[in-house]
C-alpha cells in the first residue's frame, strides 16, 4: 500500500491531464483496442482515478483500495483491504490530491477514508442515517474538496472540507437548494460532479433531474432545470462533465431501459445554465459515464455503460458506438488512452482513428 499511497502523491505533482484548449487537427475516431489488465470475478470498480504515467487507481465494492503501475511491460497490483469493525465498506466514489486519497463509502454508515503518504488509513467522516447514501467526491485543490449523496432532510447532502481533508462538515439546507420528491443521484461512476476552477456542477436523478451549481466552491448554490428524461427513480443524468466554464454535457436515460435514447443526452454552452437535448432517438441510449476527452477544444466525448462504449466527435451531437464491451466508469491520460473499470475487470482502451 506504501507503493500505492507514494505513487499517487507523485502523480499529484508530475502529471496532469488538463482540458485545456489547444490547436488540433480535426479526426474522427474509427475504433477501440481493449487491452484487459485485470480479471477477476470477485471485482466490481466504479471509482477509478489516474496516477502517474499509466498507473490507475481504484476502489472496489469490497472495500479495496489499489493502484497498477508497470514494471517492464507487466502491470503489477498493490492494493489493501479496509474494514470498519466487521463492516467491508462499499466503495463507489474516491479522490486524490497532494493531501491524500480519498475513498468514501455508500450507504450507512458512510465511512470516508483518508490514506496519507505513509501508507495509514483513517475514517475522516462518518455519518450514521437510514438514509444515507453518497456517490461522489472531488477536490477542487489541495485543501478543499466536496463530496454529494442524497437527501437525508429536504436537501441534497453536501460534505465539504478546507482543510486538507482532516475534517469534513456537512452543509446546512438553508444554503442549499431544497430536493425536489424522489430527487437523488447515481453512485454509479463517480462523475456526479465537475469542477473548472472554482465552479462546480453537481447532477442529480430520479424523478427530478436538476443540476445544483456553486460558482465559489460551495459557499453559495443555486439550481438548473435540464430537460433530460425524469420522472422514475431509474432515470435522469447519470454522469456529467465539463470542458471548460461555459461548456458541458451530460448523459444517463433509464438503466432498466438500455436501448432508450429518446431524451437522455444534454449539453450546455453558457455554464450550465439552459441545457438542449441532443442526438435524441440516436445511440447511444443509457450510458452511465460522460467524459471529454482532454485537449480536443470540447469536441470530442466518449461515453461508456454496460451496453458499451460510443464516441463523438461534434460535442455530441452525433454519435459512433466503437464497441459492446461494457464498463462503469472511464478516465483519460491523454486524447487516445483511457483507462475503463467495471464488472470483474479494469481496461485500457487505446483509441483509434
Amino acid at each position: 500500500m506504501k507503493k500505492f499511497v507514494a505513487i499517487v502523491f507523485i502523480s499529484f505533482f508530475l502529471f496532469s491531464c488538463s482540458k485545456k484548449k489547444v490547436s488540433f487537427v480535426t479526426r474522427v475516431i474509427n475504433s477501440v483496442e481493449i487491452e484487459n489488465i485485470i480479471e477477476d470475478s470477485l471485482l466490481n470498480v466504479r471509482a477509478l482515478e489516474i496516477g502517474i504515467g499509466e498507473n490507475p487507481g481504484f476502489a472496489t465494492s469490497n472495500g479495496e483500495i489499489g493502484v497498477l503501475y508497470l514494471e517492464g511491460s507487466k502491470y503489477i497490483i498493490e492494493k489493501e483491504q479496509l474494514k470498519y469493525d466487521t463492516i467491508t465498506p462499499n466503495f463507489r466514489s474516491m479522490s486524490y490530491k497532494g493531501c491524500g486519497i480519498f475513498s468514501l463509502s455508500i450507504v450507512s454508515p458512510t465511512l470516508l477514508y483518508k490514506s496519507d503518504v505513509k501508507g495509514k488509513s483513517r475514517v475522516v467522516y462518518k455519518e450514521d442515517h437510514e438514509k444515507a447514501f453518497y456517490d461522489a467526491i472531488e477536490f477542487w485543490n489541495e485543501k478543499e474538496g466536496i463530496a454529494i449523496g442524497d437527501p437525508t432532510d429536504d436537501c441534497m447532502s453536501v460534505i465539504i472540507t478546507r482543510d486538507a481533508g482532516e475534517s469534513w462538515h456537512k452543509l446546512s439546507c438553508d444554503i442549499l437548494p431544497k430536493a425536489m420528491e424522489g430527487e437523488a443521484a447515481f453512485a454509479a461512476s463517480d462523475t456526479n460532479i465537475a469542477i473548472v476552477g472554482d465552479k462546480t456542477w453537481v447532477a442529480t436523478g430520479g424523478k427530478s433531474s436538476r443540476i445544483l451549481y456553486s460558482p465559489d466552491k460551495g459557499h453559495t448554490w443555486e439550481v438548473f432545470e435540464t430537460p433530460i428524461v425524469q420522472g422514475l427513480e431509474t432515470t435522469g443524468m447519470y454522469s456529467v462533465d465539463f470542458y471548460d466554464e461555459l461548456n458541458g454535457f451530460a448523459i444517463g436515460g433509464d438503466y432498466t431501459k438500455p436501448a432508450d435514447s429518446s431524451a437522455n443526452k444534454i449539453r450546455t454552452q453558457d455554464g450550465g445554465k439552459t441545457w438542449q437535448l441532443v442526438a435524441q432517438n440516436q445511440s447511444p441510449g443509457y450510458r452511465s459515464c460522460v467524459q471529454y476527452i482532454p485537449n480536443r477544444n470540447g469536441k470530442e466525448l466518449v461515453a461508456i455503460g454496460f451496453k458499451g462504449i460510443d464516441y463523438s466527435n461534434d460535442s455530441g451531437l452525433t454519435w459512433k458506438h466503437l464497441s459492446d464491451e461494457g464498463f462503469y466508469t472511464l478516465r483519460f491520460l491523454n486524447d487516445s488512452i483511457a483507462y475503463a473499470a467495471g464488472n470483474k475487470r479494469i481496461s485500457k482502451l487505446t483509441f483509434k482513428e
